[in-house]
């Protein structure tokens, strides 16, 4: 399998700008309101996010976890009001190869074209990639991510 065929990206153009989807988006207690999956539970006592080298904890819950469990967001990418990514991992684990990453680009004032990739071509283990059974989360769920990063800027 290529690197190209173990990522998914959906993108679209936000009536927003830059500045306030990031003040959304690096702020880990408002990730619950963006997940289309449904996983995300709510955040751990996190912090907003403001640099590389940051981790922060989210509560989440899955089938495909047995239920409830944490998971540990080592922040890879950071250029303020323009990409935010994250490597996920078990609570108290190092990130065994999949990130998320949200890129904006802004379009004007109050426009923004915002990508997100959800990547796993970095998974190595392969026991991991069958038990997680890669992609855990689809383009349309992705989709949604973005729809409702969109209602949570426009506070609808």
């Amino acid at each position: 399998m290529s690197d190209e065929s173990k990522k998914i990206t959906v993108s679209r153009t936000i009536d927003a700008s830059a500045k306030d989807l990031w003040d959304v988006l690096s702020n880990p207690a408002r990730h619950v309101e963006l997940d289309g999956s449904g996983f995300i539970q709510s955040d751990h006592k996190t912090d907003r996010i403001t640099a590389n080298g940051q981790v922060f904890t989210m509560n989440m819950s899955g089938a495909h976890m047995g239920g409830d469990y944490q998971t540990d967001n080592h922040v890879v990418g950071y250029d303020k009001d323009r990409l935010l990514a994250w490597k996920t991992a078990p609570a108290g684990t190092e990130p065994p190869g999949w990130q998320w990453v949200w890129e904006l680009q802004a379009d004007g004032p109050d426009q923004t074209t915002v990508t997100l990739t959800y990547d796993w071509s970095g998974v190595t283990d392969k026991a991991l990639l069958q038990k997680v059974g890669f992609p855990l989360v689809s383009k349309d769920q992705l989709e949604d991510s973005l729809n409702k990063l969109a209602a949570a800027v426009s506070g609808s």
